[in-house]
């Protein structure tokens, strides 16, 4: 972002406009409402008495179905854009050009292509465009990033996500696109660069004739020796929604169906030592396992779309990238593009657009 755009932190509230009053829109407007960092002053979606009933005691916002309107008002510094996926671009480019920052639901387009022309019109006007990745906000992410950054756990190993439910099944996407999103953003924010995925195998299956993948599969190398691994499904019987990150020194579980204790830290591991003190003896393997305590860390009791809020907040005062900005809504568009592209070929490994 340009120095030029920095604001100060006892500039006046940001003026912010929400577009799009359907499922993801009302918990947007209430979590700006509650910031003090924001001044909402217009609600806009297609359907005016929708938008009115989202609305309700906020009477103070103007409601419009016209996007221009919001874009005309000088008042408007942020648009905050949750729509259908496919018009995440033209309206996030539109808005851009009109020099507003923008956040928008994930995913961030729906193609690599939309998603680089953001970025582009993003740098190129020197505003704030954030991807609503809500989960890496979460005190348990965060606290995962943490650990894995500053070496806790030592160097991955492996990771084993699962997220699976019975539905939504959804006529516009397969569930890989509709749920993996939420566990690729999350490799993204806690892996270093050096670790994050550049290759990926997807395969996938349809048993109730859906018309695509209700029941998906991504498999990711991790540099040389790790490996990631997703499962997402629409037809379980029970909601799943399970992390393991194994290190070389520590193990995290993260179960955030667990609101008492959603992450563990295990000291637990194996550890391997090569035996050849005698040449004219075939090599042998000691194997040794280490299981030690258990910590399950304090976390806070934070909304992670709050935090998200704030987040955005604060790189449009301070001038700076947001921490899930185009570029991490990209490279997640460049995973899902490389599954789908993976799916249509029976499963073969594909390359990651690097971004």
């Amino acid at each position: 972002m340009n120095d030029s755009r920095e604001r100060t932190e006892q500039a006046a509230p940001i003026g912010v406009a929400i577009i799009g009053a359907g499922y993801w829109g009302p918990n947007l407007l209430r979590n700006f409402m509650k910031n003090p960092g924001a001044d909402v002053r217009w609600m806009c979606d297609l359907d005016a008495e929708r938008a009115s009933t989202v609305i309700g005691r906020y009477s103070r916002i103007a409601i419009t179905t016209e996007y221009d309107a919001v874009l005309a008002d000088p008042d408007v510094e942020a648009v905050v854009i949750a729509t259908p996926a496919a018009s995440h671009a033209p309206l996030a480019v539109a808005a851009m050009e009109a020099g507003k920052h923008v956040m928008v639901e994930k995913p961030l387009a729906t193609s690599v292509a939309d998603g680089r022309k953001m970025v582009e019109v993003a740098a190129e006007h020197g505003v704030s465009l954030m991807c609503d990745h809500t989960y890496c906000y979460t005190p348990a992410v965060q606290e995962i990033r943490r650990l894995v950054v500053d070496g806790s756990i030592g160097s991955v190993q492996y990771i084993d996500s699962v997220r699976i439910n019975l539905g939504l099944i959804r006529p516009d996407s397969d569930v890989i696109w509709d749920l993996a999103p939420h566990d690729l953003s999350i490799l993204d924010f806690v892996l270093p660069e050096g670790l994050r995925p550049t290759r990926l195998a997807a395969s996938g299956v349809d048993p109730v004739g859906a018309g695509h993948a209700c029941i998906g599969y991504l498999t990711m190398p991790l540099g040389e020796r790790g490996l990631a691994h997703l499962h997402v499904n629409w037809l379980s019987p029970t909601k799943v929604r399970t992390m393991i990150i194994g290190g070389s020194e520590k193990m995290i579980v993260w179960d955030d169906l667990q609101p008492a204790q959603r992450l563990s830290v295990y000291d637990t591991g194996v550890d391997l030592s090569v035996q050849d003190d005698d040449p004219d003896r075939q090599r042998e393997l000691r194997i040794g396992y280490r299981s030690g305590e258990i910590v399950a860390p304090a976390l806070p009791e934070t909304e992670a779309l709050g935090s998200a809020v704030a987040e955005f907040l604060a790189s449009i005062n301070e001038g700076r990238s947001a921490a899930t900005d185009g570029n991490a809504g990209l490279r997640v568009l460049a995973a899902l593009e490389a599954a789908r592209f993976s799916l249509s070929g029976g499963g073969v490994m594909t390359p990651i657009y690097n971004f």
